[in-house]
């Protein structure tokens, strides 16, 4: 593993981050949430949950009504006793989404300013290492207007590296450039990682972009925490439908328990569903929401049988078909109510069962993909 520039041979690592804010304004907040060193923990929700307020809190920029951050056994904020470390001692590495470059000063010289730690003498040197390690060589002396969108962004980088942070922020750090420079510097940031063991704490709105880079995805919707988890679990078993829908999941709907045959079923309109496991803890002709993932719908073809057709097949009409290039996005609606059930098949299945709008299609609800969400009791 390489050595940090300037650092001791050993690589720079960092303890546990641990997080409890709460506030009832005038931005709400209850959150509570922990990264492991080494870990990436990706916070995600609508624009106003408190993302990045979150980040400004941790690095010291903002100081929540109450609550609590330790990381690595030091304790940056107890509201408490009154203990808050200036953003200074905290040893925080921040990328914020415009990369807060100074414009007055070249790449070499922004990232000098995080080394205050080192002698004089030695701060050149080792920002020059720094811009070599993102690929900046040659590029030292040129001013933030000089440097494309990308390059600026991983000046920020070496500039919050550089600083050997305890834990590293990223606040929509990829939002500013291009696709193919993003997928490039995502590239990048998962190839950091694996020199760096410090928490790293990243903002986003790309749901796509938290489950490539991310460990675990803590969800955020009006300041509070609603469901932290790695992203297979989280995806396929949301918390509530509240986390279904911020997660952009489209398939959930309500039924009710009911016995047939001596064995609980999921009653859906004229359908009885059977379910992986879970309505044992609910109450007979309780009503349940439930949501099945858009992988659990099995398209039965018909030209010969499917993979689960005796599995709780149910028949509806395809309302709307959406062509994506090899992807091909289906709604279908039912006679029994207005929910719909929305999956995605290759383009090239699509049209070898001849579908179009209006065409009766027959699919399979897999049992195990069937996840049982808690009723809100305010409904």
């Amino acid at each position: 593993m390489p050595d940090w520039p300037g650092s001791s041979p050993a690589s720079p690592g960092g303890g546990r981050l641990t997080v409890s804010l709460h506030q009832a304004g005038p931005i709400p907040l209850a959150a509570e949430f922990a990264c492991e060193p080494g870990e990436l923990l990706a916070l995600v929700g609508p624009s106003g949950s408190g993302k990045t307020t979150l980040l400004r809190a941790i690095a010291g920029l903002y100081r929540p009504a109450e609550g609590r951050i330790d990381c690595g056994g030091e304790t940056w904020l107890d509201t408490s006793p009154g203990i808050v470390r200036r953003p200074q001692a905290r040893r925080v590495g921040v990328v914020f989404q415009d990369y807060a470059l100074f414009p007055h000063l070249n790449a070499r010289d922004n990232v000098k300013v995080a080394l205050g730690h080192l002698e004089p003498g030695r701060r050149s040197a080792c920002a020059d290492e720094w811009l070599g390690r993102m690929r900046l060589e040659g590029l030292a002396g040129r001013y933030p207007s000089q440097l494309s969108g990308g390059q600026r962004q991983r000046v920020a980088l070496a500039r919050a590296l550089a600083r050997e942070p305890r834990a590293l922020l990223l606040d929509e750090p990829f939002s500013a450039v291009d696709q193919v420079t993003r997928r490039r510097l995502q590239r990048e940031l998962a190839l950091l990682r694996e020199q760096i063991h410090i928490p790293i704490l990243l903002v986003t709105h790309d749901l796509d972009e938290a489950v490539a880079l991310a460990d675990r995805i803590c969800v955020l919707h009006g300041g509070r925490t609603l469901q932290t988890d790695v992203p297979e679990r989280l995806f396929r078993h949301p918390a509530s439908a509240e986390v279904a829908r911020l997660l952009d999941r489209h398939n959930i709907f309500e039924g009710r328990v009911v016995e047939a045959g001596g064995q609980r079923r999921l009653q859906w309109g004229p359908w009885l569903l059977q379910v992986g496991n879970g309505l044992e803890d609910f109450a007979i002709n309780q009503r349940v929401a439930w949501y099945l993932p858009d992988s659990d719908v099995v398209l039965h073809r018909r030209d010969r049988p499917s993979r689960g057709d005796r599995e709780n097949p149910v028949t509806g009409h395809v309302g709307e078909m959406v062509v994506l290039g090899g992807v091909t996005s289906l709604t279908l609606v039912f006679d029994h109510g207005p929910e719909t059930l929305r999956f995605d098949i290759a383009t090239h299945a699509a049209r070898r069962n001849g579908l179009a709008r209006g065409e009766r299609v027959r699919v399979s609800l897999l049992a195990g993909g069937i996840h049982l969400l808690p009723r809100n009791p305010n409904e």
